[in-house]
């Protein structure tokens, strides 16, 4: 996919700051600092489109990026970060909830997990949630670059196996250094974004 044009439109908190324009959204979600903002710089060819932090915790809004004119990446608060108040959390919890489990153009959810390392407690919640109101879901799994290519298929099957990752959702190499697995992602993109017959 050549991605000619990319914007922040706005960061939303409630339902009435959605973009009106019907177009399909791909949400991002993920632990804090697992590399969202990268993934989303990376897939569009741009360095700092998306706001990479050092402060985990910091994307506390629904924060739309339109694509091309055609779709959305919709990057969705961190969780298990805990330097936020309780009562934050539960406001973000709500906020998501209401987001992917009630938005009728969102048309696939992208977990990003860390491939370092085994997909924590609340990627496992997040993903039986996602399953559980069926949900399209793809994991991507980051920072593929950080483990030598050898060991790859070993981590992935510790990826598939802690979510008990169901056989029909894709599990994606991803490295925002080198563009692994790029390609792939957009292969996967592509097909929700075929013009409407």
């Amino acid at each position: 996919m050549k991605v000619n044009q990319a914007e922040f439109i706005i960061s939303a908190v409630k339902e009435e700051q959605y973009p009106t324009d019907d177009l399909v959204e791909f949400a991002l979600a993920g632990r804090s600092n697992v590399g969202k903002s990268s993934f989303i710089n990376k897939m569009i060819g741009r360095k700092n489109l998306a706001r990479t932090s050092s402060k985990p915790g910091k994307t506390q809004t629904l924060n739309f990026y339109k694509i091309n004119d055609a779709f959305y990446f919709v990057d969705v608060p961190g969780y298990g970060f805990a330097r936020v108040s309780k009562s934050e959390r539960e406001a973000w919890g709500r906020m998501i909830e209401t987001y992917l489990g009630q938005r009728e153009p969102l048309k696939m959810v992208l977990l990003i997990v860390d491939l370092r390392h085994a997909p924590s407690k609340d990627d496992q919640l997040m993903y039986e949630w996602l399953k559980h109101y069926d949900i399209p879901t793809m994991i991507v799994a980051t920072k593929a670059d950080k483990i030598p290519k050898g060991k790859h298929q070993k981590h992935i099957k510790i990826v598939k196996e802690t979510l008990q990752v169901d056989k029909n959702d894709t599990v994606v190499l991803f490295s925002s250094e080198t563009g692994l697995g790029k390609e792939e992602t957009w292969k996967q993109l592509s097909a929700y974004l075929q013009p409407k017959e």
